[in-house]
């Protein structure tokens, strides 16, 4: 009976409780970009099956976060050392670990799909999308994908969750509830980007970003050097500045664009009164 009533007092301290509340924070933000991930990609299962797809996919991304927190506790060392060396000098130099992989894969098929998704947009047979969406994939495709980008998202949550504490009940706890927070806010944005569908472009460059922030890292992560110069991690200062930059000249860009289009009908109204 001691030792139960000892982990439960352990775990209410003061530095576990504020390491939680960081954690949960931390692990909101950086899930985020899975959230908007997901409600992309649902959106493509069509309208009868967005909602559901949506939440499954929330429910994978926290069971998957939960899963590989505790195999990467277990096996931690075995994804941070190296498996295999590349070396053909002096074209390519590196070393290759499971962590890198994942995290370079999980980049370059962000950017593969975000740019594949921007040029389906600017085409032309895009033009009706607006009023009937019809799916392009089917509902166990899109779960494939989510299931597939979870794994590379929550790589970077695990890894900030073992990094602040070691207590598996805290990094657990603070994963089910930025979870909880991902279902919340679910509906929000898939709700806002039907509603606005100009954010959508900002979605998609949001997903390229990241794909490069994760190519950058898993490049870093493997030592790769091209021609002798090594492959440097992108700033996460850096991100989020070029982040909230695209955001707010969307949202000056918008606004521009009604007061123009308010001034041009107030031009052809004079127009009009003095004819």
């Amino acid at each position: 009976m001691g030792r139960p009533m000892e982990l439960l007092t352990d775990l209410f301290t003061l530095q576990n409780l504020t390491v939680f509340l960081v954690l949960t924070a931390l692990e909101t933000v950086l899930g985020f970009d899975n959230l908007l991930y997901i409600s992309l990609e649902a959106k493509k299962a069509g309208p009868e099956n967005e909602a559901q797809v949506r939440r499954l996919g929330i429910i994978l991304a926290i069971v998957l976060r939960i899963v590989l927190l505790f195999v990467v506790l277990q096996l931690i060392q075995a994804f941070e050392d190296p498996f295999a060396t590349i070396s053909v000098p002096p074209f390519i130099e590196g070393e290759i670990s499971g962590h890198a992989l994942i995290v370079l894969a999980g980049g370059v098929f962000l950017i593969y799909t975000a740019t594949r998704e921007i040029f389906h947009l600017l085409a032309i047979d895009d033009l009706g999308h607006g009023e009937e969406r019809q799916a392009t994939s089917s509902m166990m495709r899109a779960l494939f994908w989510i299931t597939a980008m979870n794994l590379v998202f929550s790589f970077d949550t695990v890894l900030s969750a073992v990094a602040l504490t070691d207590n598996f009940i805290v990094m657990t706890a603070a994963i089910v509830i930025s979870g909880a927070l991902m279902v919340l806010m679910a509906e929000t944005v898939a709700n806002f980007l039907d509603r606005n569908r100009m954010y959508e472009v900002v979605g998609l460059f949001v997903l390229l970003l990241v794909g490069i922030l994760l190519t950058t890292e898993g490049g870093h992560l493997a030592h790769l050097a091209f021609f002798g110069f090594t492959v440097e991690a992108m700033s996460k200062t850096t991100f989020y500045f070029v982040l909230v930059t695209m955001v707010l000249v969307e949202i000056v860009q918008g606004r521009y664009q009604r007061k123009l289009l308010a001034e041009k009908r107030l031009k052809s109204r004079k127009i009009r009164a003095r004819a």
